[in-house]
């Protein structure tokens, strides 16, 4: 069995603590943070929110540290120090701005971190926490796409774990239960297809970004629901699965599920298969984070299967959605090829919304920057956050390129 896994199911049986727990909270104005202060405030005295951590925007992080009473409170940008610091006028809430004072955060006191700072600039601040022995509740996908390896062996190092917060992750995590990665014959993702899911490849081609952001199912941030719509965010799933679960890349696999209610299946040796099913809400997953090992009630809607009546699946089309087969192989090929896969996706998503290039070039150009990459002669595993930064940034640099 992964060790990171015996640790949690070892951790399962443990009375749940009497006292409230305490979070940092990193990427707290974004959806995954604001659903976050959503399960917190449905849990009164739960949860004692030691410190709050954004990007850019200082006012919604002052207003966010002030609803939530953290003590501590830093921005990214430091240009948007003063809105920070405006904002927490007359509140004892110390304020910092800076990509250190976002670290400082990650590492004060606590017993949970949410990890929801989108793109790489979630690995420094993410893996800071891990390694000084915090508990990690993990919602930035380019962690473990970008640095799964290191990750993984710098939880088990300090001894403490990651739980995994994304809706399929968490889905799995919850119907592997005490079974272990040796009785596993395939773990199941499943995808809502996004807006495009019926459309021809040539309506898919010509799709605006008001289109592509038009998810049915889930409320995301811009990336995330572009990601979606590309099936790209599949793929970087399919990574991180690898990576939380120690599952080869051979037994993981997607199906195109539109209801959003199976969230992810595990098939057993024995020909068993659990499910975990729930509304499609993030605030599902959240609470089972903030709480594990404990249920943290929330407001979320129930399921009623009657109501729903069915639920359909289709396997993925590669020829439509070609950012899948794209994400899939630089799994397979492994070492680098995931962080140049994650750093040319995120240029990539940034062109399109901007209209300089359209849908369907996301997957050429991230192709196109992966080819590139396999021709070069270091494709080795980064072996610390520095030498995964490092091949993002020159990733990036290929791929605007290429966007021209």
């Amino acid at each position: 069995m992964h060790p990171q896994l015996l640790a949690e199911r070892e951790v399962r049986i443990a009375p749940a603590a009497v006292a409230p727990r305490r979070l940092v909270i990193l990427g707290a104005t974004g959806s995954i943070g604001r659903s976050t202060a959503d399960v917190i405030e449905g849990a009164p005295g739960g949860f004692v929110v030691e410190a709050v951590a954004g990007g850019r925007d200082g006012a919604s992080l002052a207003r966010m540290a002030i609803r939530l009473g953290a003590w501590f409170a830093a921005v990214s940008d430091p240009a948007a120090y003063g809105d920070l610091k405006a904002g927490l006028a007359g509140y004892r809430i110390e304020a910092a701005a800076g990509p250190h004072a976002v670290e400082a955060a990650a590492l004060r006191e606590s017993d949970l971190v949410v990890a929801a700072i989108s793109g790489a600039a979630g690995v420094g601040p993410t893996h800071a926490a891990l390694a000084a022995g915090r508990q990690v509740a993990l919602a930035n996908k380019e962690c473990l796409v970008c640095a799964g390896d290191l990750f993984m062996r710098t939880a088990a190092q300090a001894g403490t774990r990651i739980l995994p917060m994304d809706s399929e992750h968490n889905a799995i995590f919850q119907a592997l239960g005490s079974n272990t990665a040796e009785d596993v014959e395939e773990m199941i993702l499943t995808a809502s297809g996004g807006p495009f899911r019926t459309w021809s490849a040539e309506a898919i081609a010509a799709a605006t970004p008001e289109q592509a952001l038009a998810h049915p199912n889930w409320s995301m941030g811009p990336k995330v629901t572009i990601d979606s719509a590309s099936l790209m965010n599949k793929g970087l799933e399919l990574i991180e699965a690898h990576h939380i679960f120690g599952i080869s890349a051979h037994k993981l696999g997607v199906l195109v599920h539109p209801q959003s209610i199976v969230h992810g299946l595990v098939s057993f040796a024995d020909g068993a298969v659990v499910a975990a099913l729930a509304c499609p809400d993030m605030k599902v997953p959240i609470a089972h984070c903030l709480g594990f090992p404990a249920r943290v009630p929330t407001a979320a809607r129930r399921l009623d299967l009657a109501a729903i009546a069915t639920l359909s699946f289709e396997k993925p089309d590669f020829g439509r959605f070609p950012a899948l087969s794209v994400a899939m192989a630089a799994l397979e090929q492994g070492g680098a090829m995931p962080t140049v896969l994650n750093a040319a996706n995120e240029i990539a998503v940034e062109a399109f919304l901007a209209r300089r290039i359209g849908f369907m070039d996301i997957a050429r150009i991230v192709e196109a920057c992966c080819q590139a990459a396999a021709r070069d002669t270091n494709g080795r595993t980064p072996q610390s956050v520095a030498e995964a930064l490092d091949v993002d940034s020159s990733s990036r640099e290929r791929a605007r390129r290429l966007v021209g």
